[in-house]
């Protein structure tokens, strides 16, 4: 086990140099207003030399043969700076592909190189990566089918940082039953929020303590401090619960996971805010950014009410 944190300690390092090195500010906005709303070198480098894509599929079919542990790390370093890669929808597309009972080998192997982008359909007209995909794979809940021929259109969101696509399927063929690709999801995402709501807050924490109101930084103030320790409890419950749920995946640990992310995303985002004051609806801030991808996660893959009722229904 010591081990294997050590691997993901690594994998996180490496992470992160590239997205201090690529994925500045600027950059990311340079990404996100792009044709394909990525950057499509950072892409390759997370390919090449982190081997991103490669984490979740077995070494057999020439992944790397992580677990989806493996995968959040990744997600939660690009995360953190909102850095928009098709990374979610491609592990969920070989998550999917993996499910059936002789994988397609060509397929998975174009995924893990990163020279194919994937998609989960959950939602056909709000699909991650759907305007982009190249292999798409559709679920009802119970039946996964790879959609072999489609038409795909992006759609307009609030959130810039996750280019959304509206995709129709033409022609399609089943794989097999699915194994829960839906928790899957809702983890990755999970943890993704976590990480963007933990830079959020520590940029707001920073900008409190620089600007200086009647002669001394705002944060010094004591209801101000108490909001921040309140958030921080928030924020580190969150990632105790996602934590758990990346260890042993089940549809309660998942559902609870998102519920509490999303949560703990938009508390943090909503006050992040209200304390940077007017500036942070300004186009300049990346702020309005964080506020952005929080309400825009919390919408997808089925809203946390959705969750809610499954975790009522699992209870009783």
């Amino acid at each position: 086990m010591a081990a294997h944190n050590e691997e993901r300690d690594l994998l996180r390092q490496t992470v992160a140099a590239l997205v201090d090195k690529h994925a500045t500010p600027e950059a990311v906005r340079a990404a996100m207003e792009s044709e394909r709303g990525y950057d499509e070198t950072l892409w390759q480098l997370l390919c090449e030399q982190v081997g991103a894509a490669a984490l979740v599929v077995p070494e057999e079919l020439g992944g790397a043969g992580g677990q989806l542990a493996d995968a959040a790390v990744v997600l939660e370093e690009l995360g953190k700076a909102l850095v928009p890669t098709p990374l979610l929808g491609t592990v969920l597309a070989e998550l999917a592909l993996l499910a059936a009972e002789q994988p397609d080998a060509q397929a998975l192997e174009q995924l893990a190189e990163g020279g194919a982008i994937g998609a989960v359909v959950f939602d056909a007209d709000y699909a991650v990566n759907g305007d982009i995909a190249d292999i798409v794979i559709g679920t009802d809940g119970n039946e996964l089918t790879r959609w072999t021929t489609f038409s795909a259109e992006p759609v307009a969101t609030m959130d810039p940082t996750r280019r959304l696509g509206r995709i129709t399927a033409e022609g399609t063929t089943p794989i097999g039953a699915d194994p829960g690709i839906g928790d899957y999801a809702a983890i990755l995402l999970a943890a993704e929020q976590i990480a963007a709501a933990t830079r959020c807050l520590d940029l707001t924490v920073q900008y409190t303590k620089d600007r200086v109101q009647f002669g001394r930084p705002i944060g010094s103030f004591q209801a101000l401090k108490h909001r921040m320790a309140d958030l921080y409890v928030a924020v580190s419950a969150a990632r105790a619960v996602v934590d758990d749920a990346l260890a042993e995946p089940s549809p309660t640990s998942t559902a609870l996971a998102r519920v509490v992310a999303s949560e703990a995303f938009s508390k943090v985002a909503a006050e992040a805010v209200q304390l940077h004051g007017g500036i942070a609806i300004t186009w300049e801030s990346d702020i309005q950014l964080y506020f952005k991808r929080a309400h825009g996660s919390s919408q997808l893959l089925g809203q946390p009410a959705e969750h809610l009722r499954r975790l009522h229904a699992e209870v009783l």
